[in-house]
C-alpha cells in the first residue's frame, strides 16, 4: 500500500500535505503510510483512495482495470430470421465501473418488423482480455434475452465473440458479435470473423 500510495500520489502532482489535506488526515500519518510504518484504518483507507481517484482495491495493491471501455460503441451483429442472415448494427452505450460494465443501446439498428429491438445488460471484464455478460431487451413485448462473449483487443479499441439467445420460436441461437467505436469497424469485424471461421449456423 505505501509504494501506491507514493506513486499515485506523484502521478498527480501532489504533496504529502496535499494528499493529507485532501484525505483529512495529518501530514504526519501519510509520511507513515508512504514508510510503511503504519496502514490507515478503513475509512481513512477509503478518504485517501477517493483523494488519489482510484479504488479502495487499488490502493491494496489488487490488480488494476487500467482499460477504460466507457463511452458510446458501435455493435454488429450476425442474426438469423426466417432462416435467412441479417447483419445489424447499433449504438451502445458502455458505462464501466471497475471490472463491471452497464450496456444500453441508443439505437434500435433496424425496424421491430425486422426483428430490432432496444436491450440492456452487462459485462464483466476480466484480465483486460475477456468480457462475459448478458443482454435482455427492455423494448415492449420483445422477450429476446441470451449471453455475450467477446475477446478484447490488445489496445481496447474493439471486441469480436458470439451472444447465444433464444430465436422468435423458442430455439437456441447463436451468432457472431462485435463492438468497435465506429458502425462500419464493427460490420467489418463481422465479415472477418465469418469469413476466418466460415458461416455461422444459428
Amino acid at each position: 500500500m505505501s509504494e501506491v500510495i507514493r506513486r499515485r500520489r506523484t502521478e498527480l502532482g501532489m504533496s504529502q500535505a496535499d494528499l493529507a489535506r485532501a484525505a483529512g488526515v495529518d501530514t504526519r500519518q501519510i509520511r507513515r503510510y508512504e514508510a510503511g510504518d503504519q496502514q490507515p484504518l478503513l475509512s481513512v483507507a477509503v478518504a485517501i483512495a477517493n483523494a488519489l481517484q482510484i479504488s479502495v482495491g487499488e490502493l491494496a495493491g489488487m490488480p488494476e482495470h487500467r482499460v477504460n471501455l466507457s463511452g458510446d460503441w458501435w455493435a454488429a451483429w450476425q442474426t438469423f430470421k426466417d432462416g435467412e442472415e441479417i447483419i445489424t448494427s447499433q449504438e451502445v452505450r458502455f458505462r464501466q465501473q471497475g471490472e463491471l460494465i452497464q450496456l444500453e443501446t441508443i439505437t434500435r439498428g433496424i425496424s421491430v418488423e425486422d426483428g430490432g429491438y432496444m436491450w440492456r445488460g452487462e459485462l464483466r471484464l476480466w484480465d483486460n482480455e475477456i468480457l462475459m455478460g448478458w443482454y435482455a431487451a427492455n423494448d415492449g413485448s420483445v422477450r429476446s434475452k441470451g449471453t455475450m462473449y467477446f475477446v478484447l483487443h490488445t489496445h481496447g479499441i474493439n471486441m469480436a465473440g458470439r451472444w447465444v439467445g433464444l430465436s422468435y420460436d423458442g430455439q437456441i441461437m447463436t451468432g457472431w458479435g462485435s463492438m468497435a467505436k465506429t458502425e462500419d469497424e464493427a460490420r467489418d469485424l463481422i465479415a472477418e470473423l465469418k469469413e476466418r471461421d466460415g458461416q455461422s449456423v444459428g
